[in-house]
């Protein structure tokens, strides 16, 4: 089966406009040349990639959905192979659409951001935020071909590599009671207002703590914002939990805050770099996750993940 680059670029731009029309408004081609070449792909391969909805377009298949991150990655390619074609023997070149966890993005990105392009000045990254569900569909159909994210509802089709483990920390505001301490038990907070973070997958393991030690949590605020939820604890009203610690113990509004850790036993998470199982990194890609791993390890740029 030959499958040329023109039908690959038709693929995801349906994918992406979901419909035809659409596709073909973008790329400034006929509807009957699009159609024409998602057709003939689906009869090579055997299997629809799309579902079609009458008046609303289409949508991905399961399968479909597969297909059209790796013709993505395969697109990828091709961008990046005139730029190292010139410069054989020079540094990789490209450019890399990074996933990354709303939480994890300011604690991290930008010193690493600035460190990768120092030492490679030829590849450009475009962070893309996200809660942890949009992160793992984002990177499933192919928009972006790696991912900062914690190891909350990973799928099988992602591999996982381990960044830093971080423990459950309380915060507090700077005057509070228990904010000079070493560490806190969770039951010590028990009658306390709770401030939650609501994002998906967070949320559910920030529950999960509480129901580890037997306590009913009293929520008086959620919110899918960090800051937000800082912001709240610095002007007293209640505590929240956290495992990324900012480097600042100043909120936005510049409260203070106290970050103390909590319960040794409390499971902490895991910060990971995700990619798709089964697709050869690009050379631009590689340097990006050989970099992020050395900034982990010991001596690296986050020898100390929390910020502590």
């Amino acid at each position: 089966m030959e499958v040329s680059i023109r039908s690959l670029r038709y693929l995801v731009a349906v994918a992406d406009a979901g419909s035809v029309t659409g596709a073909a408004r973008r790329l400034n081609v006929s509807q009957p040349s699009i159609s024409y070449a998602v057709a003939n792909l689906e009869a090579d391969i055997g299997f629809p990639l799309f579902i079609r909805h009458r008046a609303r377009g289409v949508s991905s298949t399961p399968a479909g959905a597969r297909v059209v991150a790796e013709a993505r990655h395969l697109l990828a390619h091709v961008r990046d192979f005139a730029r190292n074609a010139r410069s054989l023997g020079g540094e990789p070149a490209g450019d890399i659409t990074l996933g990354c966890f709303l939480t994890v993005a300011p604690r991290y990105l930008p010193q690493l951001l600035a460190a990768f392009a120092q030492r490679h000045p030829a590849i450009r990254v475009r962070p893309e935020e996200g809660d942890q569900r949009q992160i793992i569909d984002s990177l499933m159909v192919g928009r972006t071909e790696v991912a900062l994210a914690y190891d909350f509802a990973l799928p099988e089709a992602a591999d996982a590599i381990e960044l830093a483990v971080l423990p459950a920390h309380v915060a507090l505001p700077a005057g509070h009671r228990l904010a000079e301490r070493e560490r806190i038990a969770l039951a010590e907070l028990a009658e306390e207002p709770f401030l939650l973070l609501d994002l998906p997958h967070s949320r559910d393991y920030f529950m999960s703590l509480f129901r580890a030690k037997g306590i009913e949590p009293q929520v008086r605020f959620s919110s899918g914002s960090q800051e937000l939820i800082r912001g709240l604890v610095g002007n007293g009203h209640g505590f929240a939990i956290q495992n990324s610690i900012a480097r600042t113990p100043y909120a936005s509004d510049g409260t203070r805050l106290a970050y103390v850790p909590l319960d040794a036993d409390l499971a902490p998470v895991r910060l990971v770099l995700l990619s798709l199982t089964g697709l050869p990194a690009r050379p631009a890609v590689g340097a990006f996750i050989g970099f992020v791993r050395d900034a982990f390890a010991p001596g690296g740029l986050f020898s100390d993940p929390q910020g502590t």
